[in-house]
């Protein structure tokens, strides 16, 4: 029996009337449509009704995943930081500072995708179809399974995808995608938060994998409300220095994968070229016979770094000693020069340090730290360190050099780059373990700066 105020609608052109019955739009055109009961939200000081249970508990020995629940995206910088490839049905967010590149990686992946048949949806919400197209030209991107499409309203966003029914939607970016039942402006934290919630549905009902683009702050930190990152799978940062031409994907969530992976990539006239060799490029400048200069192992997942770490020491020319640090933890380069005056005895309290790691990379592992002693005690004294060798451990407060994890990946990393030998923890070498190349254990910094620079008073 009809309820007083029941609203029915055809689920086939929207038209509404008060009574059950036959669409009679439908049916000029012979299509017989009844009008579903539209149900409206309760009234207010009422409880809606329990809805039905759509799940039951099951063991979890007893869940099966299905063959291709992981796509390779075609990009194998972008495979590996996600985990081996994108998840059917997964959300993943990528923010970086403006103009870094972000929109270029995903149109770059987004032809990969088309070109191994999946049919792909790129929205955009920041550019017409005529500027994604003279992209598309510049970058020799022209897959047919690429499908192109500027909308803001999320409405209209969700009701192409499930008419195109696309394996991937990129949606570029999340901050101008917008709900019209919702007055707020987009960008908004309820806009952000709101439209974040409906394509992550969107995502599991359907099995599509989503990329959604994220502003950032003048922090760095993605734009909008942080519920959006818990909402998502995975999350990923897109680094890089304007200045420089490498750039860094990082992974700081990942429901898929590990966080310690990353990617490397190099942006050149024809877009984002894959480094596969990050060593190499990073040491490709190097100057030989360079007091100062030292090569250190960075270990970045299972992925290791061979970096370029300079070290320039100079006379003060004020009462205050300036320490200028890129690339590294400020307080913790300060900390490691306290410890080399105190234990050897520079006087590095009249001197000025400059600490840089070429080529704009970065450096956060403490395996560094023997790396900085070597090379700020090379830079004081003017007598350079053998190109041939790395240098890697961490030092300790008491002038001690402590192990490090991965030794043997990052000896076969410098193996295969031309490097004849190591300096490395003397807690990391065992007598039963083969080594790729010839490494010096050393147990201290006393130790460690006579054996490269052959002495160890300063004075």
């Amino acid at each position: 029996m009809a309820r007083e105020g029941s609203v029915y609608r055809c689920q086939e052109c929207g038209f509404a009337a008060t009574k059950p019955g036959t669409c009679p739009d439908c049916a000029r055109q012979e299509h017989y449509v009844q009008l579903v009961e539209e149900r409206t939200a309760p009234a207010k000081g009422r409880r809606a009704p329990a809805a039905p249970v759509a799940s039951v508990p099951v063991r979890l020995t007893d869940v099966r995943i299905e063959a291709g629940e992981r796509t390779p995206t075609g990009v194998g910088e972008l495979d590996r930081v996600l985990g081996g490839g994108v998840v059917r049905g997964s959300l993943v967010l990528i923010g970086g500072d403006p103009g870094i590149g972000k929109s270029t990686l995903l149109f770059q992946t987004s032809r990969a995708l088309a070109d191994l048949g999946a049919p792909v949806l790129y929205v955009s919400g920041e550019e017409s179809a005529a500027q994604v197209k003279l992209r598309a030209d510049r970058l020799g991107i022209s897959p047919q399974g690429l499908y192109f499409l500027a909308e803001t309203n999320l409405e209209a966003i969700e009701a192409h995808a499930t008419s195109l029914r696309p394996r991937v939607l990129v949606v570029d970016s999340i901050q101008t995608v917008y709900l019209p039942d919702l007055e707020s402006a987009p960008g908004s934290v309820s806009q952000v938060r709101e439209c974040g919630g409906r394509l992550m549905l969107l995502a599991k009902r359907t099995g599509m994998a989503t990329f959604l683009v994220g502003h950032v702050t003048k922090e760095g930190a993605l734009a909008g409300p942080r519920v959006l990152e818990h909402l998502v799978d995975t999350v990923l940062y897109f680094e890089g220095e304007h200045h420089h031409s490498y750039r860094v994907l990082r992974a700081v969530k990942n429901r898929f994968g590990s966080t310690n992976e990353i990617g490397v990539f190099e942006m050149t006239e024809r877009g984002l070229a894959e480094v596969k060799n990050p060593s190499g490029f990073f040491l490709s400048e190097r100057p030989k016979g360079a007091p100062g200069s030292v090569v250190v192992s960075s270990l970045e997942g299972s992925r290791p770094l061979l970096l370029e770490l300079q070290v320039l020491v100079s006379p003060a020319s004020f009462g205050t000693p300036r320490r200028t640090v890129l690339g590294m933890d400020y307080n913790r380069v300060c900390l490691l020069l306290a410890v080399l005056e105190k234990r050897l005895g520079f006087p590095f309290q009249t001197q000025d340090v400059f600490v840089n790691v070429a080529g704009g990379a970065r450096v956060v592992e403490p395996a560094a730290d023997l790396g900085l002693i070597v090379a700020a005690a090379s830079s004081y004294t003017d007598r350079p360190v053998k190109e041939d060798l790395v240098v890697f451990g961490e030092v300790g407060l008491a002038g001690e050099v402590r192990a490090v994890t991965g030794l043997d990946v990052r000896l076969r990393e410098a193996a295969a780059l031309g490097f004849a030998g190591a300096v490395v923890p003397r807690n990391n070498l065992s007598a039963d373990t083969p080594l790729p190349l010839d490494a010096r254990g050393v147990a201290s910094i006393d130790e460690a700066i006579q054996t490269l620079l052959g002495f160890s008073n300063p004075s």
